[in-house]
């Protein structure tokens, strides 16, 4: 039992620190998606749809499914650019992060709010994002809004 208990030790002391090192990359990663939803926020309010799609996986496979299906990061920046053609149409937008959840290491789940405030309306809905963390970066790469 006594040569036992030194590997009982270590392997507890390893889980612990795996449990620890999993919450920090975690956090770290909570932040970094976080930080790619404010980017998009403060480029949208600017009228920058260009920079708002950095938030984006720049692929054909992306999805954004809202009135309809649009495949492709060139065709949902067409779709955004037509369908918010000036600052006007664009307001000022505001999202609020209801729930995050990490589905995988490199996969999380985002489902919240947008709500855009504009001269004659105050559209708002809600929104499931599928994060994918592509060569180190947090991106969308499907995108449900209504």
């Amino acid at each position: 039992m006594n040569k036992l208990l030194p590997l009982i030790l270590l392997s507890i002391v390893s889980c612990t620190s795996n449990s620890k090192q999993a919450k920090m990359d975690k956090t770290s990663d909570d932040v970094a998606i976080r930080q790619v939803l404010n980017n998009q926020v403060v480029a949208w309010n600017n009228a920058d749809i260009e920079t708002f799609m950095q938030g984006y996986w720049k692929s054909d496979s992306i999805l954004f499914i809202g009135s309809k299906i649009t495949s492709g990061w060139d065709s949902t920046l067409t779709r955004y650019k037509k369908s918010y053609p000036d600052k006007a149409a664009m307001g000022s937008l505001r999202f609020e992060i209801l729930k995050m959840d990490f589905i995988a290491a490199d996969a999380c789940l985002v489902t919240g709010n947008f709500f855009l405030t504009r001269e004659h309306d105050n559209p708002h809905g809600i929104f499931t994002l599928l994060f994918r963390k592509k060569n180190g970066n947090w991106v969308i790469v499907y995108d449900h809004t209504s």
